[in-house]
């Protein structure tokens, strides 16, 4: 998606050990009219795909996950980090590899959202090693749920993680593919 592209070319950092610094518009500053077009694209690429639900991971997945589900007309859940008070006893629980924060952490759903005979639409912000994908993909599968498709913001296609969730066989969309990071140069696939 070019908007994207430009706008990674534009204000991205390459902080270097793969890590992408985009918080000036993704992930700590949202830009609401970058994540509606996305949404939007992430939609017009799964509606056939017939998901019920869409699942990210809290925190940066949310924007885009939530207007992807906006233009769907289903409901999002995101994967808590850590359990409030108001969350039931029992849980979904996984633990996942944080790239940017250097240690696991955990991702939790409540039953209460998430549930047998749900089609999933897994979206992101990234898809780098497909830790946390995988994450949410053990989240859904212990709740009974059938993952349909996969989106990411952006992909570091370099770090594999597309090969890491081939296996699922279903639809894997990226709206910015970047194959390597140099300095301050991206590149692109198309």
């Amino acid at each position: 998606m070019q908007q994207l592209k430009e706008r990674i070319l534009r204000e991205g950092k390459n902080l270097g050990n793969g890590i992408l610094k985009v918080d000036g518009f993704i992930n700590h500053q949202v830009d609401p009219a970058l994540m509606d077009v996305c949404g939007q694209e992430f939609a017009r690429r799964f509606r056939p795909i017939g998901a019920t639900k869409v699942l990210t991971a809290e925190i940066s997945g949310i924007a885009p996950a939530l207007t992807t589900a906006f233009h769907l007309g289903v409901p999002v859940v995101y994967a808590r980090k850590h359990k409030p008070i108001t969350m039931p006893d029992q849980v979904f629980l996984t633990l996942s590899p944080s790239h940017t924060k250097g240690r696991m952490v955990e991702l939790i759903v409540s039953p209460e959202y998430l549930s047998g005979g749900e089609r999933v639409l897994i979206i992101d912000d990234f898809l780098a090693s497909g830790a946390t994908i995988l994450g949410l993909v053990r989240l859904a599968q212990t709740a009974g749920a059938q993952v349909v498709g996969i989106g990411a913001l952006i992909e570091k296609s370099f770090e594999g993680g597309r090969q890491a969730l081939a296996h699922l066989g279903v639809p894997i969309e990226s709206l910015a593919v970047i194959r390597s990071m140099e300095g301050d140069r991206f590149i692109f696939d198309d």
